[in-house]
């Protein structure tokens, strides 16, 4: 039998398939459907249009309406009822508002919903998040969502895969957020178009199940169909107490065929920060020098895990933010914003002169919770700095990760971490 990669495997197996190349057009049984405030009405229109009257299956479709919660306005509040409603009336087992809401690629890893081995599809592009865990996932359009709510089905073209091998050990203040920006950085936002980035190395072997999220989340910044990393002991630790379905650890055959192999020494590797107007746009924070801010929003699904935020308290205890510099704080969900509270980064946060938001998508996106004028500048550990992305078109995002985003809050301007530790 041909050796395939962990993502051949996946795709082959959801596939009623021995074995799958790339370049085949296959037709695959979803293991979960997401859709948010923004993609989710569309689908829900084109469900009701095409004329189906239930969902295949009301535990696999999952609404979380999470891009402008809590309701910023009017069109806001009206897209959450298109969702609250759809979910009453297929009695979804998995919809979350109000105080039960996080940021959705936060929100279903932690509460189980998604497990090693699945395949997931979502109406948002970052759903490649999930290949944290071990899974196939990857984000689709609004019809695309429709199509599967009604058949639990859609079609794949198999990807190649790309591999990138870390080798060694981070330096200090170094994380996933920093390697993904790396390989964007080498790459470009075209570089691993409609492939698939596994990610392995001792390296990955040694990160966190929060790091390896910020990674894969990133992976669409590359242009990539989805992110992977084989499962672990790492992976089991974290899924075994949440998930709520079975799942299964599949691992690339050490003979798999690769378009290509990136290898790294991490010890190369020091803090990122992708300039505007494109993650693509990477410098070592070093050789970033005297940019001032006017914003940081420390959040998102990229970096708004309870590690994110305890790197943050970390570097803001004992001090305050700079004058008339914004400091945002997004927990993004409601167990991280308990979590964190508990132990006692809030009072951190809130001392060194932060507002801390209760969990959105908010700023990422020019939601709401912290816009941009024209002219104003922000750090932020979001995944995208396009132009406009959160606020004015003549505003600007540098991305980074959560220890250089807190210690650029309190020099006001983009700081190593050792600037301020």
């Amino acid at each position: 039998m041909r050796p395939m990669t962990i993502t051949e495997k996946i795709l082959a197996k959801h596939a009623g398939l021995k074995v799958v190349t790339p370049g085949d057009l296959i037709n695959a049984k979803v293991d979960i459907a997401l859709g948010n405030d923004i993609t989710a009405p569309i689908a829900i229109s084109e469900f009701r249009r095409i004329g189906a009257k239930k969902v295949f299956n009301r535990n696999k479709v999952i609404l979380v309406p999470d891009h402008f919660t809590p309701n910023k306005d009017i069109k806001s509040a009206t897209q959450v009822k298109i969702l609250r409603d759809f979910a009453l009336e297929q009695k979804l087992t998995h919809y979350y508002e109000g105080g039960d809401v996080g940021v959705e690629h936060a929100l279903l890893p932690e509460k189980g919903i998604v497990v090693p081995g699945d395949l997931v599809i979502g109406a948002d592009s970052h759903t490649c998040t999930y290949g944290a865990l071990g899974a196939f996932s990857t984000g689709v359009g609004s019809t695309d969502l429709a199509a599967v709510m009604i058949t639990g089905e859609l079609w794949f073209k198999v990807p190649e895969s790309i591999k990138f091998v870390f080798r060694g050990k981070l330096r200090k203040w170094v994380s996933g957020k920093d390697l993904i920006l790396r390989i964007i950085g080498d790459i470009g936002v075209d570089g691993a178009l409609y492939k698939a980035m596994e990610f392995t190395g001792g390296a990955i072997e040694s990160l966190s199940i929060e790091s390896r999220m910020a990674m894969c989340n990133m992976a669409i910044e590359a242009g990539a169909k989805s992110g992977i990393i084989p499962p672990d002991a790492i992976t089991k630790a974290y899924v075994e107490k949440r998930a709520e379905r079975p799942y299964k650890f599949y691992s690339s055959d050490k003979d798999a065929v690769y378009s290509e192999v990136r290898e790294y020494d991490c010890a190369d590797i020091e803090p990122q920060v992708a300039c505007p107007h494109l993650p693509e746009n990477t410098k070592n924070v070093s050789e970033v020098k005297n940019v001032r801010i006017d914003q940081v929003v420390i959040g998102s699904c990229t970096n708004g895990r309870l590690e994110d935020l305890a790197v943050a308290a970390k570097i803001l205890k004992g001090k305050k933010v700079a004058r008339l510099v914004r400091l945002i704080v997004i927990p993004a969900t409601p167990f991280i914003y308990s979590e964190a509270m508990k132990r006692g980064y809030f009072d951190i946060f809130l001392k060194a002169g932060a507002v801390i938001s209760p969990p959105t998508c908010g700023p990422c996106l020019g939601g709401h919770m912290g816009i941009l004028a024209a002219g104003e500048r922000a750090v932020a550990t979001t995944n995208r700095n396009f132009v406009g992305r959160m606020g004015d078109v003549k505003s600007e995002v540098y991305l980074a990760n959560p220890a250089v985003a807190a210690a650029s809050a309190v020099k006001g301007k983009i700081a190593h971490p050792d600037e301020v530790v």
